[in-house]
């Protein structure tokens, strides 16, 4: 809980600081022009890359399988146009990062690591199949 504090007062600091900087460096027009064409990208890609996660969705539903790495493609997709709707150059950055499927694929072994360390105690069990 307290890294997700420190993380929470961190990141505005530092996206602060790098639009500043961006508007001294190359004005504060073009810095606001960067930050809407990079919120319009975010809507853009998160529209479609977010319609490519459901459809693999609903097909591995269709098929009767685990939508395990559907579902982890979804909310990665979904973290990714948060990211690039919020005004700011790291948010953007990490927004590109994540809508970038290679990205994501490298991110699955991680995230479902995670979810398995998070409900080993649990009822929940996690399935993954390989693609």
């Amino acid at each position: 809980m307290r890294k997700f504090l420190f993380i929470l007062l961190l990141v505005p600091i530092v996206e602060i600081a790098f639009v500043l900087l961006s508007g001294k460096l190359i004005g504060a027009w073009w810095t606001i022009a960067c930050i809407l064409l990079t919120g319009a990208l975010g809507i853009y890609l998160l529209k479609k890359e977010g319609l490519k996660a459901k459809q693999s969705f609903q097909q591995s539903m269709r098929q009767g399988q685990p939508p395990g790495f559907a579902l982890i493609d979804g909310i990665l997709v979904l973290v990714a146009g948060v990211l690039l709707i919020l005004p700011g150059f790291l948010s953007d950055l990490l927004g590109i990062l994540l809508i970038l499927k290679p990205v994501r694929h490298a991110l699955r072994p991680l995230m479902i690591r995670w979810l398995k360390k998070k409900y080993q105690t649990s009822n929940v069990v996690v399935y993954t199949h390989d693609v």
